[in-house]
């Protein structure tokens, strides 16, 4: 992929989770917003959808604490999830707020059946029969408590197998894994291949983190019995955790061969293709699934999630709002639909969208990831919470952490830089020229390259820039992270954040005594284990720290970099070659389409109103953005002829040198262009942007103030549209060819402030 194309960078796969609203929604806490949350959380329960109904449940609790229905469907929920301790609790609460109903009695017999209270259960029983002799299921269930009540008085040691495992799996639920443990042992004396035992175990080791013990279990225990379609989906996930993507592929098609309705594996395989790169396969497995299960959340999730990695964003949003429908607290899910259709700049809705996932994100809910919610809040302090929500979720810290406090002796700092972009990519295309040019008499770098390898001039220097470049995209995440720690690695740099290709749960093993971010995304990570963001002091001026959870470390120019070997082209194709007017002011913003904002788009197109003659260049990334935008002009009475297309051009110089047909760079809010105006500004092209609070609302303000303000930095539209005017008026139409910028800072002393920054650290 060439640099006149570069993408956007997009979020990391994860699954979607939102909040929608009725036209007249409730009031919050009154009978009919409770009855309404209830009658969606028990329809959730009977579709077994466990974690929503657990948590509308859990909604109705709070302006209700006593809410019978809630409490007894609670209880259910926990123990159908095999969570019966937190069952009980539920279930004595639902008794003392109405101990006249005998099916809840009968409920906690049998919860403390699964606890291993039979006494306690037998009473529970003959309360519920007493209170309804003809209840039904009770009968049965007391002859089942008389007879494991037989059976338990016999000596273990004697016991078979079956209740040995029925014993253990009664430790399991109780939390005593130990006991649980002893026990399945116990039964792999006589039976070695007991499948349940062998299960129970594999699952046990891998919840403990022993990988190895836990794949040991589970392939003999498929090895014993591979028509069980649970245990070849056990086993291939845990395969898939070690990164034996072939391996686990087959364990999923086999547990699918057992059960072809096995929705889990459809969902898992789809997963894991997509790790592959396999991503058309990816999206054929979710049809194969939604085949079977056309309502199913996770495969519904999955399936939009790929369609965005085609560029097919109308519908991907189109998949997100059935999601939606289905799930409106589905996890990121309002958040991924607003993108996707950001993406195709569809921006139905947008103003009542956007305020619902802010305040989503103010209540703590999983409703936007934080890539996308830079393009719909300038807030620095959202940022912050809605990335410490998506870290806790998604990246949580390691419970054992790599390195211990260790200190360690090099004669040169070892810096390692972890990337899936060194390549043509926005990421690569900025940052060589700094690693080039890090001095190598203080440090010792090393790239851990997560990415693919296309091959391309810019992967080729990557690749002789560091010292040890080390190709690590086959390799599981601990499997990195350990081998950081045995190279003793001193600073960890992670590029990527929350972007396409990130790998930060590596960085959440803490295999580095000091761990940073940079570059790759604008804005805080909210994590306990990064320990510093690099920056400067426009994009993160000191009163606004308390919006990071990392300590900021100052560059004394804009952080981002560019590398000073690449200039634009000397020579430039006339207007006409690119669709351009001969004469006229070329308004230009190649900007990702998802930056654009209908109020800006509506600022924009008064420009071209007042300048006539005057056209808007924009970057033509997809057909969905390309068509909306041209149909959003017939609301402003503007020509869409007036709107024109920028393709991609073979070469870097050559997408830089027709930056000089341009007259003015409008940028856009709240996510500002980052290389893009970097671009602008280095072919000589004055920008105007808007600044907020926001990192991703900071960078252009800060690129101006490096070029000594060839624009204009504004805080409202209407400070934007004014400054516009004034940039045009001033503006020489007789300047045909734009003189070539000159970048005023190269890479030499880029290298040289990073190398002072880190020093610092």
């Amino acid at each position: 992929m060439t640099q006149s194309a570069r993408r956007a960078r997009s979020a990391p796969k994860h699954r979607p989770n939102g909040d929608t609203r009725a036209s007249k929604p409730s009031v919050a806490g009154s009978p009919a917003s409770i009855n309404a949350d209830l009658a969606q959380a028990l329809a959730l329960q009977r579709a077994s959808q466990w974690a929503p109904a657990r948590d509308l449940f859990l909604k109705v609790l709070e302006a209700e604490p006593g809410n019978f229905a809630a409490l007894y469907s609670l209880a259910a929920i926990e123990a159908n999830v095999g969570a019966y301790p937190a069952a009980l609790a539920y279930a004595d609460r639902a008794l003392l707020v109405n101990p006249t109903f005998a099916q809840s009695y009968l409920a906690r017999s049998i919860i403390l059946m699964h606890l291993g209270r039979y006494d306690a259960a037998m009473a529970d029983v003959d309360r519920a029969l007493t209170l309804q002799k003809d209840l039904p299921g009770a009968g049965a269930h007391r002859e089942a408590l008389l007879t494991l009540n037989r059976q338990t008085q016999a000596s273990v040691n004697e016991a078979p197998e079956a209740l040995l495992n029925q014993l253990a799996l009664q430790a399991q639920a109780q939390g005593d894994v130990a006991k649980a443990s002893a026990l399945f042992q116990k039964v792999l004396e006589t039976d070695p291949a007991n499948f349940p035992a062998l299960y129970s175990l594999g699952v046990i080791a891998n919840q403990q983190g022993l990988s190895d013990a836990a794949l040991g279990y589970m392939t003999r225990a498929v090895e014993g019995d591979p028509r069980n379609a649970q245990g070849c989906f056990a086993l291939g996930t845990i395969l898939q955790g070690r990164g034996l993507y072939e391996a686990a592929l087959a364990a999923f098609d086999q547990a699918l061969s057992v059960n072809p309705s096995y929705l889990e594996a459809y969902n898992n395989k789809a997963t894991l293709l997509h790790s592959m790169n396999r991503q058309r396969d990816a999206l054929l497995v979710t049809e194969a699934g939604l085949a079977l299960a056309p309502n199913d959340q996770k495969l519904l999730g999955n399936k939009g999630y790929i369609l965005t990695e085609f560029k097919l964003h109308g519908t991907a949003a189109a998949v997100f709002r059935r999601l939606l429908d289905i799930n409106p607290d589905y996890d990121y899910a309002e958040g991924l639909h607003a993108y996707a259709r950001l993406h195709s700049c569809d921006w139905t809705d947008y103003d009542a969208n956007r305020q619902r996932i802010i305040e989503g994100v103010r209540a703590g809910k999983r409703v936007c990831n934080p890539l996308a919610f830079m393009a719909l809040s300038d807030n620095a302090h959202d940022a912050r919470r809605c990335a410490e929500i998506f870290a806790e979720h998604r990246f949580p810290a390691a419970k054992e952490p790599l390195w211990r406090g260790e200190t360690y002796k090099h004669r040169k700092k070892r810096v390692a830089f972890l990337s899936a972009d060194f390549r043509e990519h926005p990421v690569g295309y900025l940052l060589i020229g700094l690693i080039e040019h890090l001095d190598k008499a203080q440090f010792e770098t090393i790239g851990i390259s997560l990415g693919i390898r296309d091959g391309s001039e810019l992967y080729r220097r990557y690749r002789n820039a560091f010292d040890h470049y080390l190709d690590c995209a086959d390799k599981n995440t601990v499997e990195v992270a350990r081998l950081m720690r045995a190279m003793e690695v001193d600073i960890a740099i992670d590029l990527s954040g929350y972007t396409s290709g990130s790998r930060l749960d590596i960085l959440a093993h803490r295999p580095a005594p000091v761990q940073m971010t940079y570059l790759g995304f604008p804005g805080t990570l909210g994590t306990s284990y990064i320990d510093y963001l690099i920056a400067d002091r426009i994009t993160i001026p000191e009163s606004l720290q308390s919006a990071y959870t990392e300590k900021v470390l100052y560059l004394p120019h804009c952080y981002l970099p560019r590398d000073t070997s690449v200039l634009p082209a000397a020579e430039a194709p006339p207007r006409a070659h690119f669709g351009l007017p001969d004469k006229g002011t070329v308004f230009c913003s190649f900007n990702h389409d998802y930056k654009i904002s209908p109020s800006m788009y509506a600022v924009w197109m008064d420009l071209l109103r007042e300048h006539p003659g005057s056209v808007l260049w924009l970057m033509k990334l997809n057909e969905d953005a390309e068509r909306n935008l041209l149909k959003a002009t017939d609301g402003f009475g503007i020509d869409p002829k007036r709107i024109v297309f920028a393709t991609r051009v073979p070469r870097v110089e050559d997408h830089l040198a027709r930056y000089r047909h341009a007259d003015l760079f409008l940028d856009t809010y709240p996510y500002n262009g980052h290389t893009t105006a970097s671009d602008a500004l280095l072919a000589g092209v004055p920008v105007v942007t808007m600044s907020g609070t926001s990192f991703a609302s900071r960078v252009a303000a800060s690129l101006l103030r490096d070029v000594g303000m060839k624009g204009a930095v504004c805080e409202d539209l209407q400070q934007y549209r004014d400054a516009t005017e004034g940039a045009v008026a001033a503006s020489d139409p007789t300047d045909t060819k734009r003189a070539l910028g000159e970048w005023p800072i190269d890479s030499m002393h880029q290298g040289n402030a990073f190398a002072q920054a880190l020093s610092e650290s």
